[in-house]
């Protein structure tokens, strides 16, 4: 199968626009996309989320290197009596010893001539598949984040299917740095447990505890929120309905998700892939992505003995976490629902 007349005028302006856009002669080369341009690439792929728009995705110029972004872990303000003494003043960056390392990370996508064909009759094709790409891209990103356990050479997305042997996200980061900000059993050795008699009544308090993690010079700072799990936020809801689901007014208010705003006194969120029972305290700018600028390649390629075309990214990516005692979390594998009798809000905060 070939490409009919129209898709093969819609790909070659895709291509001329591209190879105009990346400043090559053509993109049927492998070609290095200038920093510049790189970040621009970098950018639409960031506004197709609106979780990466939340945390830092920057480029950095080294492979490894220590971190970039810069918290400050405590109080810079006081008085010194100059007639008795210099001022001093405090070093209160929170750098740690900990620093950043990249790894090649491939992004490569096929579409079938079939496909282009399909998609020949619009005029923003090429804005259309451009999309499609930098969209997935960015969700990928999120899944390597949340479940990245390794950055194997030869990576298996059969046996590997949240992509957790890409790179190491930040879940495992913390793991490996700093164990103690994971919560990983209660009275159950290896379990977690919440409702009934479990470990905590409710998830407002399982977050509670799990914001109680995090060093003492973060916690009032203000910017705390918890990322909470599908599974979690869908039981607690479950048990709102039970109590309260056959009364009108109180269903229209579950519905309209106004019951609960904060769990633990935090704001709380979700993400895309996410794991579904899991529970992170930290605050959106102590995650980051960092990518190597000068990295980024790519090239299309048309492969007629397999009536396709490919398109081939990769650049230097990697996680960080900026501040380990600004991070606190639950083992979601770990977590089980403990059944119970539901119990009214006013209830569960008594």
């Amino acid at each position: 199968m070939s490409l009919s007349t129209a898709a093969r005028q819609q790909y070659s302006a895709m291509q001329t626009n591209m190879a105009r856009t990346y400043a090559v002669a053509t993109v049927t080369q492998e070609f290095n996309v200038e920093p510049t341009h790189a970040q621009s690439l970098n950018d639409r792929i960031t506004l197709s989320s609106a979780f990466l728009q939340r945390i830092n995705v920057i480029p950095v110029s080294e492979i490894k290197g220590e971190k970039v972004m810069i918290g400050v872990n405590g109080t810079v303000t006081g008085r010194t009596n100059t007639d008795h003494k210099d001022r001093e003043p405090r070093h209160a960056l929170g750098l740690d010893d900990e620093g950043y390392e990249l790894y090649e990370t491939h992004s490569d996508v096929t579409l079938k001539f079939s496909t282009i064909d399909a998609w020949a009759k619009f005029k923003d094709f090429a804005k259309r598949y451009s999309a499609a790409v930098q969209r997935q891209i960015g969700l990928d990103r999120i899944m390597i984040g949340w479940h990245g356990v390794e950055a194997k050479a030869d990576t298996d997305r059969e046996a590997n299917p949240l992509l957790q042997d890409v790179n190491k996200g930040w879940l495992q980061i913390v793991r490996e740095q700093a164990p103690q900000q994971i919560l990983t059993e209660g009275k159950v050795p290896g379990k977690i447990q919440i409702g009934g008699s479990g470990d905590y009544a409710n998830l407002d308090a399982a977050v509670f505890d799990v914001s109680l993690m995090i060093d003492e010079e973060f916690r009032d700072g203000g910017d705390l929120v918890a990322i909470i799990g599908r599974d979690l936020l869908a039981h607690d809801k479950g048990k709102l309905y039970a109590a309260q689901g056959q009364t009108p007014t109180e269903k229209e208010r579950i519905e309209m998700a106004q019951v609960v705003a904060t769990y633990g006194g935090l704001p709380s969120y979700t993400c895309p892939h996410f794991p579904s029972k899991g529970i992170v305290v930290t605050s959106f700018d102590n995650l980051s992505i960092y990518f190597q600028g000068s990295s980024w390649r790519r090239y299309l390629l048309e492969n007629p003995k397999r009536s396709r075309t490919e398109d081939y990214n990769s650049r230097n990516e990697g996680y960080v976490v900026e501040q380990l005692g600004k991070f606190a979390a639950i083992e979601a594998g770990n977590v089980e629902f403990v059944p119970g009798k539901a119990t009214k809000p006013e209830e569960d905060a008594a």
